[in-house]
């Protein structure tokens, strides 16, 4: 019975104002909102990495975590609404709710991916699923979830999996491609297995589907030439049957240390994500160890967003954008306050436009709340 309270009470939807974040920043990103903060989850540990879709124009769906105390990154997983381009949210809904047990088995959840694909009227909702009895997420299988009504409401759904090692979903979110006339979808994931087993691995890969059901193995990405890196995060831009991915990267025996220097590494997939070429540095893209923003826009505008600062600072977001067989731009800030940021994802409403996420904090504790801005690159970067 207390079960059905909790999902009875958060499918109620209730329209509340979003506070305003637009003073007390510097930066391009505006229409600054709070979605969401950790006072409103009595009992929750922190609210992190956010995921954002499309519902229908202006009706945005945001899914986010709720951290349970005493662990690392696990929790339950709500969805909130916006029904005018994210100035105001409604009362965030369960997506996955750790409280509910599947007979004897007891999970927590992390990193939400949430998708709407093109020309069907539902939302997919993709996680990790964890057993309680664990301290972190480093040794969890995917879930997922569907809805039909926006957000609103969510069923849980037990993907045919291929693939059947741990994963960790933190990417920007799921690629569609299409190959012979049909849709194939691509999630990039890694597993870091090696913290809780001596003879475990650091890796990225790609699982890839064609119904968002049935998922396998797609390929691996392959290590440096020069050397081992903790490659983890990745995020896609397509381009005319070429893709990119960019990732997050670390020291691989010394986890939470960043390369020296701190920098992104990438690879390239010119077979639809089946096979990847070496990873290799990014000598103009920062990275401290923390997840980036990367992507293209309609107009062919590469986008780099990315959290500055040392290794585990995370506090204000810059970015540098890159035209066509141009070169990086110079560094611009999209979000300073003086506070602890991270793990953003933006999404493209219309060309150049985009609707961002992100896990923000105060000066002293980083993921105290979720927050939403509108972010605009032009035709020609700068």
């Amino acid at each position: 019975m207390k079960i059905r309270l909790l999902f009875s009470l958060a499918s109620i939807v209730v329209t509340t104002i979003a506070p305003a974040q637009d003073a007390g920043f510097t930066g391009d990103v505006h229409d600054v909102r709070v979605i969401r903060s950790v006072e409103q989850h009595p009992g929750a540990a922190l609210l992190w990495e956010p995921s954002i879709a499309e519902w229908k124009p202006k009706n945005l769906v945001v899914a986010f975590g709720a951290g349970i105390p005493g662990k690392t990154d696990m929790g339950d997983i709500y969805a909130s609404v916006s029904t005018d381009d994210g100035d105001k949210w409604g009362e965030p809904a369960y997506v996955f709710d750790h409280n509910q047990r599947f007979g004897e088995m007891q999970f927590a959840y992390a990193n939400p991916v949430i998708y709407k694909p093109p020309g069907q009227d539902v939302l997919w909702c993709f996680a990790i699923r964890c057993p309680m009895n664990y301290a972190h997420s480093e040794d969890s299988h995917l879930a997922a979830a569907y809805s039909g009504d926006g957000g609103r409401s969510w069923t849980p759904v037990e993907l045919a999996m291929q693939y059947t090692g741990p994963l960790i979903t933190v990417s920007g979110g799921i690629y569609r491609i299409v190959e012979n006339g049909q849709p194939r979808y691509l999630i990039p994931v890694h597993r870091n297995t090696q913290r809780n087993d001596p003879l475990g691995t650091r890796d990225l890969f790609v699982l890839s589907s064609t119904s968002l059901l049935d998922w396998k193995l797609s390929g691996y990405v392959p290590q440096p030439e020069s050397g081992r890196v903790f490659l983890q995060e990745g995020n896609m831009a397509l381009d005319d049957g070429e893709i990119k991915m960019a990732m997050r990267a670390g020291q691989y025996e010394n986890e939470g240390k960043a390369m020296e220097p701190p920098r992104a590494y990438s690879t390239v997939s010119k077979d639809g994500g089946r096979t990847w070429t070496s990873a290799q540095v990014e000598p103009e893209l920062w990275n401290s160890n923390a997840k980036a923003f990367f992507g293209r826009t309609t107009d062919g505008i590469h986008v780099y967003i990315y959290s500055d600062g040392p290794a585990w600072s995370r506090m204000a977001l810059q970015y540098k954008l890159q035209p066509a067989g141009g070169a990086w731009s110079a560094e611009n800030t999209f979000y300073d306050s003086g506070t602890h940021n991270s793990y953003l994802t933006l999404l493209e409403t219309e060309p150049g436009d985009f609707r961002a996420v992100w896990d923000s904090g105060t000066k002293e504790r980083a993921r105290t709340h979720i927050c939403f801005g509108k972010f605009r690159v032009p035709p020609a970067a700068k």
